[in-house]
């Protein structure tokens, strides 16, 4: 598993004109394959319209899957500049659909791969980025009479609060980095004089938008 890596947040939807024509870009995380063509082809659904419904998506922490389609646009116009812009932004997971309604106007090679490569920018700009940092969690398990040091020093730490419990002792969960759990166990073990009961939790992914 990746210590971090970067996606987007969620679903998005971002609209623009270039001559006439209507680019129309849909954005999602995708962790699997299955996911992102399931995505592609409820676009395809809701606008069959379109004149053409291109699509981008990468899958995989060490980006095993990298697929683009033109849908009709001329070859390499379309949904490889859309791939090269989540190769650019080193986003994981993440699958991208332009749709276009065609204004009249051609646009050329050069007005395509443009007008495909700013859409899926700025639809990934509305949608919003996120990094994904590996952490445990890790339970700090105290006296009430070390509570208002350690909430304090941990407060102005480095390591984030997760939720506190008020049982028959507090238990603290804090968010820590794998690498820095035995640097905080030293730390909190230091920080209560060795009261602290700390128990290393799970592994998950934290989300902070970028």
């Amino acid at each position: 598993m990746l210590r971090q890596y970067y996606t987007v947040k969620g679903a998005g939807e971002h609209e623009i004109i270039i001559q006439k024509s209507r680019f129309i870009a849909h954005v999602n995380r995708a962790t699997t394959e299955e996911e992102a063509l399931t995505f592609i082809q409820d676009i395809k659904k809701k606008h069959w319209n379109a004149t053409h419904n291109c699509s981008a998506y990468m899958i995989g922490q060490q980006n095993q899957i990298q697929k683009a389609n033109d849908d009709g646009e001329p070859s390499g116009t379309a949904g490889v500049p859309m791939l090269e812009v989540l190769k650019k932004r080193d986003l994981k997971d993440t699958v991208v659909v332009v749709t276009r309604y065609f204004g009249g106007i051609k646009l050329g090679t050069g007005g395509l791969i443009r007008a495909y490569g700013k859409s899926t920018s700025e639809g990934i700009n509305v949608t919003g980025v996120v990094e994904r940092t590996l952490m445990c969690t890790v339970r700090t398990k105290i006296d009430y009479t070390w509570l208002g040091k350690v909430e304090n020093e941990l407060r102005s730490s480095i390591y984030s609060i997760k939720d506190i419990h008020y049982l028959d002792q507090v238990e603290i969960e804090t968010y820590v980095k794998e690498e820095q759990t035995e640097t905080f166990t030293q730390w909190m073990t230091e920080l209560t004089n060795g009261q602290a009961k700390i128990t290393i939790g799970e592994s998950l992914y934290l989300e902070i938008d970028v």
